[in-house]
């Protein structure tokens, strides 16, 4: 079978999603799990960031079948398993019974929720940027249940400790992973390019 490319992706992606915050969610995502893969030594960077882009695929359209959705429509798409799996599994617990089981899988899984909570803390300073955001300012906001109350701490925490890592560890490994691909979202999101 044919690589799924990042173009066919982002068509895909498109296709389901048209709120601009889900497309810079994904965007960031799929940067954020690049980052990743780089700095933990893996040598598919571009595979962690498909499954990062695609891992809300169905959640606009289908939010109720989040996750469950997604199989079908990746299937259709001539998407591999290994994709559909990484996508369905950050709803382990949520929405499916498909555990993380490869470290992007846990990844994926840690780090999505904490990419909303780490941008909320972000556009509320001054530079509305992640480049001068520190891990004690997004603790501050973390430990306050109001503050960006859909981003679950429980499945932070959880994710966290699937990793074997220090919540402190996960957040700062995060905002570096969010800077480095803050501008390209920014560019790509207002010129909507893929």
């Amino acid at each position: 079978m044919p690589r799924f490319t990042r173009e066919q992706a982002w068509d895909l992606l498109r296709k389901y999603n048209q709120d601009p915050f889900h497309l810079q969610h994904a965007l960031t995502v799929e940067g954020v799990m690049q980052w990743f893969a780089r700095d933990l030594g893996f040598d598919n960077p571009d595979f962690w960031g498909l499954v990062g882009l695609l891992h809300d695929l169905d959640f606009e359209q289908f939010p109720n079948e989040h996750c469950r959705k997604a199989p079908e429509l990746l299937r259709a798409a001539g998407a591999g398993e290994e994709i559909i799996h990484g996508v369905c599994s950050h709803g382990y617990g949520l929405t499916v019974d498909i555990p993380p089981e490869h470290t992007m899988e846990k990844i994926l899984y840690a780090a999505d929720e904490l990419t909303g909570l780490i941008w909320a803390a972000a556009i509320i300073r001054p530079s509305k940027s992640v480049r001068d955001l520190e891990v004690k300012s997004v603790k501050k906001k973390y430990k306050s249940p109001n503050f960006a109350a859909g981003c679950s701490r429980d499945v932070i925490e959880r994710g966290a400790a699937m990793l074997g890592w220090e919540l402190d560890t996960l957040i700062e490994k995060t905002i570096l992973a969010m800077r480095s691909c803050e501008e390209i979202v920014k560019t790509r999101r207002t010129d909507n390019i893929p």
